[in-house]
C-alpha cells in the first residue's frame, strides 16, 4: 500500500488539533465538556462488533471532517455557540487522531487506513517483507 506524503497528513492532522484547540479556548463551553467529549467518537469502534464493514463504516462517520464541519457552520449560520463548540471538541479529536496515524479505516480489516497500515496489518506486512 502506497500513501501519498504519510507525514505531511500527520501534519496536517497536527495543525488541525492545535487549531482546534486554540479555536475552543477562545469560543469553546468550558475545559470539562472538552475533556468529557473529547474522546466520545471512539464509541465508533462499536460499529466493529457486527463486522468490519459496518464498523469501518461508523468509525469513517465519526471521524471524518464533513460531520464536525456540517456542525460548525450549523452553529455559524445559527450563531448558537454550543454546535460551534462540539464541532471544535470533534475536530480537535480528528487532529489527534490523525496526527497519530489513524486514518479512515477501509472495509477490509481496521488496520488498513487513508494514511498506511496500523497495528496488526503493519506487523504482518513488516514480517512478511
Amino acid at each position: 500500500m502506497t500513501v501519498v506524503a504519510p507525514l505531511w497528513q500527520r501534519l496536517e492532522g497536527l495543525a488541525l488539533l492545535v487549531v482546534s484547540v486554540l479555536a475552543y479556548a477562545r469560543f469553546g463551553e468550558g475545559w470539562l465538556l472538552f475533556a468529557v467529549l473529547f474522546l466520545t467518537p471512539d464509541l465508533s469502534f462499536f460499529g466493529y462488533l457486527a463486522g468490519p464493514r459496518l464498523g469501518a463504516w461508523a468509525y469513517n462517520l465519526a471521524h471524518s471532517l464533513i460531520g464536525p464541519l456540517l456542525l460548525a457552520a450549523a452553529g455559524g449560520l445559527t450563531g448558537a455557540g454550543l454546535p460551534i463548540a462540539l464541532a471544535l471538541i470533534w475536530l480537535a479529536h480528528v487532529g489527534l487522531d490523525r496526527a497519530l496515524g489513524y486514518g479512515l479505516k477501509s472495509p477490509e480489516s481496521f488496520g488498513i487506513t487513508h494514511l498506511g497500515l496500523i497495528g496488526a496489518a503493519r506487523r504482518d506486512r513488516r514480517a512478511a517483507a
